[in-house]
């Protein structure tokens, strides 16, 4: 594992789990402690690793084999971690990043049934041995969590597949938490407020 100086903190979950709105939070919250703050997502971060988004999200690659979109995952994650994460990281920041290596081992790995080890091989190597000081697991019913999703737009190509494969996700990230120590499961399916509450003791102990 690198040395950094920095807090490298991962947000996973379903679609429509509210990352996004707990990341705003956290990094309020370390804000407010004085300390610089990046955010990113995946796949996603770099104006490479955006290109690559479109091409992996656009509904209209329906062709896309499963191995390209888990080689195409893994090229956007090398592309940010050697960019951006690694240098925020050797310069003390809090980064903050919707997504990492565990959304390829249980969308690509187990969501679409590809070997999770081949997986997990293709992303040892494009993240340099990082590893996240904190993965927050937001637990919520994936359907629950889809519509709430799909309330606002019409989906990507991933979200747009069908319930049992958000499930098989789902289950997924259930298992993948007993086999990484810096997961931490929590439901998410309570208020704003009383989900917060509980990442704010979470990240107080890390730190």
């Amino acid at each position: 594992m690198i040395d950094t100086k920095g807090l490298f903190i991962v947000l996973e979950g379903p679609d429509g789990s509210g990352k996004s709105t707990m990341a705003n939070k956290i990094g309020e919250y370390y804000k407010l402690k004085g300390k610089e703050i990046e955010f990113t997502r995946e796949p996603g971060g770099t104006n490479i690793s955006e290109k690559i988004r479109e091409l992996i999200l656009d509904n209209n690659n329906v062709e896309m084999d499963y191995r390209t979109e888990a080689l195409l995952y893994a090229a956007a994650r090398a592309q940010l971690v050697s960019q951006k994460i690694i240098p925020w990281l050797e310069n003390g920041k809090v980064v903050i990043s919707e997504r990492f290596v565990y959304s390829s081992l249980v969308y690509q790995g187990l969501g679409r049934g590809l070997n999770i080890e081949d997986i997990k091989k293709i992303n040892d190597f494009a993240i340099c041995n990082i590893v996240p000081d904190l993965v927050l697991l937001f637990d919520i019913d994936p359907e629950k969590a889809l519509n709430r999703k799909l309330r606002f737009n019409n989906g990507d190509r991933l979200e747009n597949e069908n319930i049992s494969f958000h499930r098989r996700v789902y289950d997924g990230y259930k298992q993948i938490a007993n086999y990484y120590p810096e997961i931490k499961i929590i439901n998410a399916e309570r208020s704003i407020e009383e989900l917060f509450e509980e990442i704010k003791n979470i990240i107080n102990s890390i730190n």
